[in-house]
């Protein structure tokens, strides 16, 4: 069982991150292989709707061959749960985190669903509001894409700015290690 969590922020060890650890720690706990991809580590360019993915004999995406992207779409097509994590950039995901979803949805559609079946679910960490806003943006890519998406005590969301807030909002802590504890009884009983 692997699970793959991508954090959309471009800040390192910011609190998207840091609850993407949490999430990552507590699913190793109970057994699920976990790896982190910091976005903020690569590159990787928007969908240009070429639409040259539709024609691809190999599943990539044959328009831009010059960034990160193709890596870390095979981790997403190895990975039995995704979960990906943004900060709130002005009521929206950041433009890292989308540039990696549109592509990786469009290439997954137009080749079979690679995602099909897949678990997964968003991460959101917002100074005060957009929350909501953002992680239903990121909710669309994974019911678009056909996968399990567990819910917990609240939605998958916490509050802070600075470096580290995230660990004065306890409820935004409790609410992501209950989520982390319901993708590894997923996962298991799949493999059950």
């Amino acid at each position: 069982m692997k699970a793959l969590l991508i954090c959309g922020s471009p800040r390192k060890e910011g609190n998207t991150e840091i609850l993407l650890n949490l999430a990552g720690d507590r699913l190793k706990e109970r057994g699920v292989e976990s790896d982190i991809v910091l976005l903020a580590d690569h590159t990787v360019k928007p969908c240009i709707a070429c639409d040259r993915c539709k024609k691809s004999q190999d599943g990539t995406c044959p328009a831009i061959q010059d960034d990160d992207f193709h890596p870390i779409f095979e981790k997403m097509r190895e990975a039995d749960a995704i979960i990906v994590g943004s900060p709130v950039y002005f009521g929206s995901a950041t433009s890292q985190i989308t540039s990696l979803l549109h592509r990786a949805g469009y290439l997954s559609r137009v080749n079979g669903n690679y995602f099909e079946g897949k678990i997964g679910a968003p991460v959101v960490v917002a100074r005060r509001a957009g929350q909501n806003f953002t992680y239903a943006q990121l909710q669309f890519f994974f019911t678009i894409n056909d996968m399990v998406v567990p819910g917990s005590t609240y939605w998958n969301v916490a509050f802070g700015r600075k470096k580290g807030d995230v660990h004065s909002d306890k409820e935004g802590i409790e609410t992501i290690s209950h989520f982390a504890d319901n993708v590894a009884d997923l996962l298991q009983k799949r493999n059950a």
